[in-house]
C-alpha cells in the first residue's frame, strides 16, 4: 500500500491545539497519530472525528473534559490529520477503517471502560467497535452520526455532498468544514483543517469516504452494520444521543438511535442549539459539558 505522510511543519501554530502528537505503527508500517490529555488514571473518553476533519475538531472540548478529570484520546483516522494517507481510493474500505481504529484503541493503547464520542464517520466506526467489542465500552455518545445499512434512502443533501466531494477538481477542505458550521470560522482555523493536505495527492481518503457509506442493501458493509444495529438494540451500555439542532444530513438518525438502542432508553437526550453538522466547532464546550454530566451520572 503506497502512503504519504504530511510534513510536520504543516501543523505548526495551530490555534488552541498545542497537544503533542503520539504515533504508532500498525501492520505494514502504517503510522497512525493521536493526541491525548488529562490524567493517566482518568476514565477514558475516545473522541472519533469524521469526514473531512481530524482531531483538531475536538480542541474546544478537550479542556472541558480534562478539567473534569477525564483522560481524552483523539485519534486521526487513517488518511486524515497526522496519520499516514494511503494514496489510492481503493485502499480505503469501511472494514479497514474499523480495523485500523480497533488496532489502535485496543492493541496499541489497550483502552478499557471507554466512553465513545462519535461524530460523522466517528460514529460509523465507533458504533461498530462498540457493538463488536462491548466489553471495552462503558458509555456511548452519538453526536450527529448514524449507522447506515443501505436499507433506507439517504437524504438528498447527502447525495449532493457526496457528488461534490467525488467530482470537485480541487477539494477545499476548510470550505467543506465551514459549510457544515453555523458560525464563521476564522482564517487560522480554516488553515488548520487544510493543514493535513498539502496537495490533492493526500486527499484519497477524503474523496473515498462518502462512497463507503452503505446506500444499497447489498453494500459490502451492510451485513456488519445490520449486526451492529441488532447488538445495540440489546446491549445495556448507556448511550447519550447529543445531536445539534441544525444538521440536515444526520438529523433524523438521532430519534432512531433513541428509539432503538437499549442503552438510550429512559434518558433525557440533549439538543445542542445553534450548531450545524460540525457541532464540535459551533458548540464544543456545550457538548463537552453534557458528556461530563453523562459520565458522572452513569
Amino acid at each position: 500500500m503506497e502512503t504519504l505522510r504530511t510534513p510536520a511543519d504543516r501543523f505548526g501554530g495551530l490555534p488552541e491545539f498545542a497537544f503533542p502528537p503520539h504515533y504508532a505503527e500498525l501492520g505494514g508500517g502504517l503510522r497512525v497519530a493521536w493526541v491525548e490529555d488529562g490524567p493517566a488514571g482518568g476514565e477514558v473518553v475516545l473522541c472519533l472525528h469524521g469526514e473531512p476533519s481530524w482531531s483538531f475538531l475536538y480542541r474546544k472540548m478537550i479542556p472541558v473534559l480534562t478539567a473534569a478529570g477525564l483522560r481524552v484520546v483523539c485519534p486521526d483516522l487513517v488518511g486524515f490529520g497526522r496519520s499516514d494517507k494511503p494514496v489510492s481510493q481503493a485502499d480505503h474500505t469501511y472494514a479497514r477503517h474499523v480495523e485500523w481504529m480497533r488496532a489502535l484503541a485496543f492493541d496499541v493503547l489497550d483502552l478499557r471502560s471507554v466512553t465513545l464520542v462519535g461524530q460523522d464517520w466517528g460514529g460509523l466506526i465507533g458504533l461498530r467497535l462498540a457493538a463488536e467489542h462491548p466489553d471495552r465500552f462503558a458509555r456511548l455518545v452519538c453526536a450527529n452520526t448514524g449507522l447506515p445499512t443501505g436499507d433506507h434512502p439517504m437524504p438528498e443533501i447527502w447525495h449532493q455532498f457526496r457528488a461534490a466531494i467525488q467530482s470537485a477538481p480541487r477539494l477545499d477542505i476548510g470550505r467543506f468544514v465551514q459549510a457544515g458550521c453555523r458560525t464563521p470560522l476564522p482564517p487560522e482555523v480554516l488553515a488548520g483543517y487544510d493543514a493535513p493536505f498539502p496537495d490533492d495527492s493526500y486527499l484519497a481518503a477524503a474523496r473515498a469516504m462518502p462512497g463507503l457509506v452503505p446506500t444499497s442493501p447489498d453494500d459490502p458493509a451492510s451485513e456488519a452494520n445490520r449486526a451492529a444495529w441488532a447488538a445495540l438494540g440489546t446491549l445495556p451500555i448507556p448511550m447519550l444521543v447529543a445531536f445539534s439542532d441544525g444538521d440536515p444530513i444526520t438529523g433524523p438518525m438521532g430519534a432512531i438511535l433513541q428509539r432503538h438502542a437499549a442503552g438510550a432508553a429512559g434518558r433525557t437526550h440533549p439538543v445542542i442549539e445553534g450548531a450545524g453538522h460540525f457541532l464540535q466547532e459551533d458548540a464544543g464546550e456545550a457538548l463537552a459539558a453534557h458528556i461530563v454530566e453523562f459520565v458522572r451520572a452513569t
